[in-house]
Order: C-alpha cells, then structure tokens, then sequence
C-alpha cells in the first residue's frame, strides 16, 4: 500500500511540473504576459531545469527545444525511480 502511494506521488509530481513547462509555452502565444504572476510563476518553477539545457542546446532560430528535451529527461528519470521502487 504504503509503495503504491509513493508511485502515485511521483507520478503526480512529474505530471504536474510537464503540464507547468506545457503552460509556459503555449500561455505566451495566447497573449500573456511574463509580468502576469502566473506566468511569473511558471517562470520560478521551470527556469532552474530548463537554463541548463539551454546552456547546451542553442535555439534553432525562434524555437527553444530545451522544454522538449527536459520534458523528454523528465520522462526518462520518471522511468527510472518507478521501476526502482517497483
């Protein structure tokens, strides 16, 4: 019981930080505005994860893969930790 409980916390964890990094992306096209506190916010939380690799993958002229490609990591390291607790 007590493992099903920590593979639901992860999982949950992992789901909701991808849908802040989903938000930060497709919030701007919608019009809004860094200095809006949400977007503020998703900026806080998804910054220290996606300045690193942005650090090591350059954009390809207005694109900024480093969301993909965290989300992508995430994905894998979430993979990791469940099959190790299972």
């Amino acid at each position: 019981m007590a493992i099903w409980l920590v593979y639901r916390l992860i999982r949950l964890l992992f789901d909701l930080y991808t849908l802040a990094l989903i938000a930060r992306i497709v919030l701007p096209l919608l019009g809004m505005s860094y200095a809006h506190p949400v977007m503020r916010f998703l900026w806080n939380i998804t910054e220290p994860l996606l300045a690193p690799i942005r650090r090591q993958i350059p954009m390809v002229g207005p694109f900024d893969f480093s969301p993909m490609v965290l989300i992508l990591i995430m994905w894998l390291v979430e993979q990791v930790i469940l099959w190790v607790i299972l």
